[in-house]
């Protein structure tokens, strides 16, 4: 099988791992099954998981790791070929992984800063970009916003990493990629042209297809009921974990077709709904686990 899973609430939350999660995703692999981590996440490069997924026991390796700067730089350089230079809003590993895939990459805090001392608009200060790509940046500020909207009512693309409207953190939450993406469509009036993270397909799709794997063949393990619905979006079986965001009562609320295949509520249950999956008697409810 195609294991799809999503990390923070699955694999670990904050910064305490599930217990058993990654021993049973350990286990899979160590059969054959492919394990591919999708996360909303799009503030880090890639590699930067890998100690920790290491550190909780879980498969690991370069291509097993697709955040959505990594999906969206990808689906760029694949679906948008036209576009070279871009207007990056987010952190670090979202300009990473969009100069990996051969782009110019500008970041908004540049931008900025040329708005304020040289007292050109974001167009100008961004070199002109063909895109605009929205993710959750920490250091976001007014000229940021601005410099993203100026380009994108200049003719520039306005791409969404994904529209999670908040994130998770050990306290708490924080304003998520979602609300700056909003913030920009306001100050632009416009909407971004495409969403890469879930619940929409790209990021999936993207996994798969650094694996050579099938999404006929996957299941998306994911906390949230917007990990349910991306792996129903690309056909694929679905675990909810009950390790994160959503409770049993949320998922059984859903009308039949919207329901996952298996509720799991720890890595044990992990384990044997794989197991169902895996041996072809997934017929329970979901609900099971």
């Amino acid at each position: 099988m195609l294991l799809l899973v999503d990390l923070d609430g699955v694999v670990y939350r904050a910064s305490q791992p599930v217990p058993g999660v990654g021993a049973a995703l350990a286990g899979r692999a160590a059969i054959g099954d492919d394990v591919v981590y999708v996360t909303n996440n799009s503030m880090y490069y890639h590699t930067d998981y890998l100690p920790r997924l290491e550190g909780v026991g879980a498969p690991t390796g370069p291509d097993r790791v697709v955040t959505s700067a990594r999906a969206t730089a990808l689906y760029l350089r694949d679906e948008m070929p036209d576009v070279r230079r871009v207007l990056a809003v987010g952190a670090g590993g979202l300009d990473r992984e969009l100069r990996e895939a051969s782009l110019d990459v500008v970041n908004a805090g540049y931008a900025a800063t040329r708005i304020s001392q040289e007292g050109i608009d974001g167009w100008e200060a961004a070199g002109h970009p063909d895109a605009v790509v929205v993710g959750l940046d920490p250091q976001l500020t007014y000229l940021r916003v601005a410099a993203a909207a100026d380009c994108v009512r200049a003719g520039a693309t306005l791409i969404a990493t994904n529209r999670d409207p908040i994130y998770p953190i050990e306290r708490g939450y924080r304003p998520g990629a979602g609300s700056i993406v909003v913030a920009v469509e306001v100050a632009a009036k416009a909407v971004a042209v495409v969403t890469i993270g879930k619940p929409e397909p790209y990021l999936l799709a993207a996994a798969a297809h650094l694996v050579g794997g099938e999404l006929s063949r996957a299941v998306m393990i994911g906390d949230a009921l917007t990990d349910i619905a991306a792996g129903r979006a690309v056909g694929a079986r679905t675990v909810l974990m009950l390790t994160g965001v959503t409770t049993r009562e949320a998922a059984e609320s859903l009308s039949p077709e919207q329901r996952p295949t298996f509720i799991a509520e720890d890595g044990e249950a992990l384990a044997r709904a794989l197991s169902a999956l895996d041996d072809g008697s997934a017929t329970a409810r979901a609900g099971t686990g």
